[in-house]
């Protein structure tokens, strides 16, 4: 009996021993199982990415766009600041609840400030333009494009942008037709 309870006692101990670490099998299971969690969730992942995106956009545009017609009441007699190419006009930060420009939201994008007289358009209609854009490419460099990775970017060019029209027929840029690739925030399209 004493002898039978000492290889008890051993094979408990060795199945302990044993006890300890993980098997090989278990192992490449656990891997498998994240390698499949991970696949479900990194595409969703993106896909909020790319959304975060778009509604800081149209946030920030109607944000930049009320900084404006602001600005042109309080500090300039009614008169809108002259277009600023690939840049914003100086003066409105202070009406920004950040109190500074924001960086624009996709990556190397930059905030615009179109303000177009009739004379200025290449296609009609031939009105006033006002409007805040987001632009992909920097000035004058056709290039260096940096468009998103959207269906409704696909057809986009130097010209293109994602803009907020405050007033008149708001279009992707004054050298190109209203019909032009562009996405306007807030037209109803």
């Amino acid at each position: 009996m004493v002898k039978k309870a000492g290889i008890l006692k051993e094979n408990m101990k060795r199945n302990m021993n044993l006890k300890r670490g993980f098997t090989l099998v278990e192992l490449l299971v656990v891997l498998a199982i994240i390698a499949i969690l991970a696949s479900i969730l990194l595409p969703a992942f993106y896909q909020a990415k790319k959304q975060a995106y778009f509604v800081r956009s149209k946030a920030e545009l109607r944000e930049v766009a009320k900084a404006v017609q602001i600005y042109t009441i309080n500090d300039n007699n009614g008169n809108y600041p002259p277009d600023a190419t690939r840049d914003l006009p100086p003066g409105l930060e202070k009406y920004l609840s950040s109190g500074s420009w924001p960086k624009a939201p996709w990556p190397n994008s930059m905030y615009d400030w179109d303000n177009w007289a009739p004379s200025d358009l290449s296609y009609p209609p031939f009105e006033t333009v006002r409007q805040v854009s987001i632009r992909f490419c920097p000035a004058g460099q056709p290039t260096q494009c940096t468009f998103p990775n959207e269906t409704w970017a696909a057809g986009f060019d130097y010209y293109s942008g994602v803009y907020y029209c405050i007033e008149g027929p708001c279009r992707a840029h004054s050298a190109q037709p209203t019909t032009h690739p562009a996405l306007c925030v807030n037209c109803g399209n």
